[in-house]
């Protein structure tokens, strides 16, 4: 019976947005905003309570579907199918927390905003939709749902949509995302026209059928470019290079988003990809893109991240690094891995998040260079922060340790290329990370941090309890079956490996970053940022590979030089020539009419010599 009602899980999100409708349009405000927010959290904690449930339902069983006919037409039938399992209703419940512990942070931080009201609405609305997402296993409803995710995140992004900066991130990360949206378009349009039936389930019975395999064998371009246009979408939905700038603009939303955005977000985008993994087994092309596109990201994401001096930034960009993992992971049909890697990075991340959400809320900046010295004045956050770092970082036994263990065992014997990518992005993830700390945490304190006070209740609550959990991850990951955790059969050479890079990254991150702060110096930036020796490579990373020029020199330069070019065509060619033959026909009816006497003899004269000019035309024309 449980099993039956997965279905309205994603619906306390809607019904949590519905709900706070009068406040978000100011309909009521006798009362405040608060009520709203009350109303959303308690749909939220509904569906965290029902996600555990049925979690507790199908924990260990096999995976069941569900249909049902959601449109009918003539001969058009559209069904909503659903897939209940272990791992569905677990991304149920991890959305359902994450949700609420956003909420709960969001009361704390944006309370003296009147517009929280619409923020809790967007908010559920977001829930509804990656939940939506996680039980689906129609292709169909799943692009419908990733383009509700799409309109989300314009709408979070341009939440104080009175700034200027503000409406272009939003701008940009709504077109950017729709660019991979409308090649995932043409690829679900394709899909249909090829199989009787767009769930995930049918689409892999049809994607290991003999006829499917010799067909794509006949017709290699069409399923190469069919390959490439599926992972579009999720290349724009989880920050991958070359659609991975919105994500570094999305940043100027309510921080509470961020902490969604670059968890469960980005992560929905990554689990439709899952997904499509044995269809895109079919072409090995794509799948190829799949991880060069993964490493290029993985590592050029590393780097841009620790030359960011806007705090919410250098997190994000280490976002996009570990989803490049992901899709290395997707391409190389290790799906287990991947998911393994969504869980692990997301709760640590959201932690990051939380406890950056925390300094940047009390200290009203989120510039690295105005922060420092606040290690004893907030020590919750100090506490989250580092547990989420390590949670990071691939050191024993933090849950990034396992999964990345799990990296090295999978690629070391195949593909150690791989496994050098994920030792060098751990590597830089732990330098950045120490320069954070670095700079938040250590030196003298700066004039915005010389009485920060710790964070109220309403945000140390989320922010201890997701300490609590990111510490148990590792027993979460062994429980879901992501990874082995035998202490007895570890790889010895393998785990000294991982930790001796996350190690080397911490450690010189100290070096350079922490021991000038240690030593009593008053500089705001340690030396290696102000050496000119470093000052093209650190403009090099600070303005993310110069690759928004590039953009601008050549895709819009192109674009908007040949869209300048059929202006002048519309305006000067089509337009002209309409209106030249307007201005023809007006003008020969205004000379005309003065030809009109009334007199009979005037017009059999006119005929007469018109029939002589056309006689004379015709004769010589013989000739």
């Amino acid at each position: 019976m449980i099993l039956e009602t997965a279905w309205l899980l994603p619906c306390y999100g809607l019904l949590g947005a519905g709900l706070t409708l009068p406040w978000s349009l100011r309909i009521v405000r006798q009362t405040g905003p608060r009520p709203a927010v009350y109303l959303n959290m308690l749909m939220t904690f509904l569906a965290l309570v029902h996600s555990c449930w049925l979690l507790t339902s199908v924990w260990g069983a096999p995976a069941q579907q569900f249909e049902f006919t959601w449109f009918h037409s003539l001969d058009l039938t559209i069904g909503c199918s659903l897939e209940i399992s272990t791992i569905s209703a677990g991304a149920s419940v991890l959305i359902a927390t994450m949700s609420l512990i956003s909420q709960v942070y969001g009361l704390g931080s944006l309370e003296t905003d009147w517009a929280i009201a619409r923020f809790c609405a967007l908010i559920g609305f977001f829930e509804a939709a990656i939940t939506g997402i996680a039980f689906s296993d129609s292709l169909f409803f799943s692009y419908a749902l990733l383009e509700m995710l799409t309109l989300s995140t314009y709408l979070l992004v341009g939440f104080w949509y009175a700034q200027p900066l503000v409406v272009t991130a939003a701008r940009d990360a709504f077109w950017t995302k729709r660019v991979g949206d409308l090649f995932l378009l043409m690829a679900v349009v394709a899909l249909a026209n090829l199989t009787d039936s767009l769930n995930f389930s049918d689409l892999k019975v049809w994607a290991n059928a003999p006829e499917t395999i010799a067909y794509f064998a006949d017709h290699q371009q069409f399923g190469t470019l069919l390959g490439l246009a599926l992972i579009a979408g999720p290349l724009g939905k989880c920050a991958q290079f070359p659609l991975h700038l919105w994500l570094d603009e999305a940043m100027e939303g309510p921080n509470p988003a961020s902490i969604l955005r670059n968890s469960v977000v980005v992560g929905a985008g990554a689990y439709v990809l899952i997904k499509f993994q044995p269809v895109l087994s079919l072409f090995p092309v794509a799948s190829e893109v799949s991880v060069i596109l993964g490493a290029i990201t993985a590592i050029g994401a590393s780097l841009v991240a620790i030359a960011q001096i806007d705090m919410k930034r250098a997190l994000s960009h280490s976002t996009s690094a570990y989803l490049g993992l992901v899709f290395i992971a997707v391409g190389m049909q290790q799906s287990e891995l991947a998911l393994g890697i969504l869980l692990s990075h997301g709760l640590s991340k959201s932690l990051l998040f939380l406890s950056s959400g925390a300094v940047m809320m009390t200290t009203v900046t989120q510039d690295l260079t105005e922060m420092g010295g606040i290690k004893t004045r907030m020590p919750a956050t100090l506490v989250a922060f580092i547990v989420g770092s390590l949670g990071l970082v691939a050191l024993v036994p933090f849950g990034g340790f396992w999964t990345m263990l799990r990296w090295e065992e999978t690629f070391w014997n195949s593909q150690p290329w791989l496994v050098a990518i994920a030792l060098l992005v751990n590597s830089i993830t732990a330098f950045g990370l120490m320069r954070l700390f670095a700079l938040v945490f250590l030196g003298v304190p700066q004039p915005k941090t010389r009485r920060t006070p710790e964070v109220g209740w309403q945000v140390a609550l989320p922010l201890v309890s997701l300490t609590i959990i990111t510490l148990l991850v590792p027993i979460l990951l062994p429980s879901w079956e992501f990874v082995d955790i035998d202490l007895d059969t570890v790889d010895i050479w393998g785990t000294a490996v991982l930790a001796a890079s996350g190690l080397l990254g911490f450690g010189l991150g100290a070096y350079i970053y922490a021991k000038p702060y240690e030593s009593g110096s008053s500089v705001s930036m340690p030396p290696l940022v102000t050496r000119r020796a470093w000052k093209a490579v650190q403009d090099l990373l600070a303005y993310d590979l110069y690759v928004q020029a590039i953009y601008k020199y050549t895709v819009v330069l192109i674009v908007g030089g040949g869209a300048k070019v059929l202006t002048w065509v519309d305006r000067y060619l089509v337009d002209g020539s309409v209106n030249f033959v307007g201005f023809a026909s007006i003008f020969s009816g205004e000379s005309l009419k003065y030809t009109i006497t009334g007199r009979l003899q005037q017009y059999v004269l006119t005929i007469v010599v018109g029939l002589i000019l056309i006689g004379f035309a015709a004769f010589y024309g013989l000739k």
